[in-house]
This record gives structure tokens, sequence and C-alpha cells, in this order.
């Protein structure tokens, strides 16, 4: 990943960012960074993990003007980057990334993420919240400034053990905010398994306000299941101005 992305736009500069992982990803950047300047990484505290808390980091440790965000295992084609780089460089304060083929998915994955947009989308109409399309999008890039100052203002608010910190950003996110979509075409995952499933739900309904937690505090008993971690991986691009 990491390769292409430089091949395509030798200008970036590459953070990943890893929980501690015992997979071999430290080992396999350091020597990343042997060749490539531009490239760094963020080895976070094995006690704070979490998706969300690790975009967080992220973002906020980004030392360029716009950043983006994006997973390591090809669903997010790196040849769309420079779509989300141009909407950025046009102004919009958050560029998301919008799926082209979700029928591409299985029945009750696409019924999940159908569900999970539409509880994201509607709490946000409700609090007059600027709304993508697809909430559920992990690939999507910001002005670093707006959204660090709206991560540090609100750290203690968002959902840090969640999945989906796009949703965490818009419901904070400043009035009158610009967003603008991108389309793209979810790729083959490479390795490790989709995290859309009943934690995510319940997760989402926590990031919900009060009666979430209530709804979440209710149904999670009835899907608890044994959890299978996946490597915490990602790579954010930060795009020099």
């Amino acid at each position: 990943m990491v390769d292409e992305l430089l091949r395509l736009y030798p200008g970036i500069n590459v953070l990943v960012v890893d929980d501690n992982s015992i997979d071999g990803t430290v080992e396999a950047v350091h020597e990343l960074m042997e060749r490539y300047p531009s490239v760094r990484i963020m080895v976070r505290d094995p006690k704070d993990r979490g998706l969300t808390a690790s975009l967080m980091d992220g973002i906020v440790n980004t030392a360029t003007e716009h950043f983006i965000v994006m997973d390591a295992d090809f669903q997010h084609p790196p040849a769309s980057v420079g779509d989300v780089m141009g909407a950025l460089s046009a102004g919009h304060v958050m560029v998301v990334g919008t799926r082209n083929n979700i029928k591409a998915l299985s029945a009750s994955r696409r019924l999940a993420s159908w569900g999970a947009n539409f509880l994201a989308r509607s709490y946000l109409l409700s609090h007059r919240k600027s709304r993508p399309s697809d909430m559920m999008s992990g690939f999507f890039g910001g002005d670093t400034a707006v959204w660090r100052g709206v991560i540090i203002a609100n750290r203690e608010r968002f959902e840090k053990q969640g999945f989906k910190v796009l949703f965490d950003l818009m419901k904070f996110s400043p009035p009158g905010t610009r967003v603008a979509e991108v389309r793209y075409d979810f790729g083959e995952r490479s390795g490790g398994e989709s995290k859309l499933d009943s934690r995510v739900i319940l997760s989402l309904l926590r990031q919900c306000g009060c009666l979430g937690k209530l709804a979440a505090a209710l149904i999670g008993p009835l899907s608890r299941k044994p959890a299978r971690r996946s490597p915490d991986q990602e790579v954010a691009a930060t795009v020099r101005p």
C-alpha cells in the first residue's frame, strides 16, 4: 500500500498508526522508513486501544495542511486518493469517499451497512449537522487544523473504542461545514475481516446520545459473542499544502 501511494503521489507524507500490533507491521514500516523519508509510524499505548482512538491521535499528530484516512488493505484504492486531494484543495473542509459497489457485499453485510448508515444519518439530521451519504465510510480526508480542533475540544465525548470515527467527527463538526463526496470502487479486502457486525451497531448506538446509550445497554447482552480482533492498522496519508 505505502509503495503504491508514494509511486502515485511522490509529494505526500504517510503516517501509519499502529495499536502495538504483533504481526510485523512495525518492522515492515521501519524498513519503508529507510527508503522513504516521508513515511512515519505512530505506535500507540496498548492500554488505549481502539480504532477511533487511533485515528484521533493520527489526525492530531498530522504535520500537513490536509489529511486523508484510509485502510491499509486495498479496500480503499490508492488511485482515488487524488480525487480526495483535489476536493480538499478546492476548499472543502471534509471530503468523504462514497462506495460505488456496495451491492457487491453479502446480503447480511449490505443490510447491516444500510441500518448503521440510516441510524447515523438520522441522528445527524436531528442535530442539523452535515450528513454524507455513506456514513460508514472509512475513507475520508479533511482540513487538519479544523478537525484537530474538533478532536481536542471533544476528546472525551468521542466513542474511543468505536469503529466509525467519521460519525463522531460529523457530530461535533462546526456549523456550516462544507462536505464533498467522491465516489470510488470498493475493493476486495487483502487481509483481516470486516468490522461491520453487532459490535459496530452497538458502538453507533452509544454514539447517539443518552437514548442510544440506553438502547446499547439493553441490546448488548443479547448480541454478545466472542470478540475476534484483526490487526489495528490504518494508513493516514498526510497531504502537503
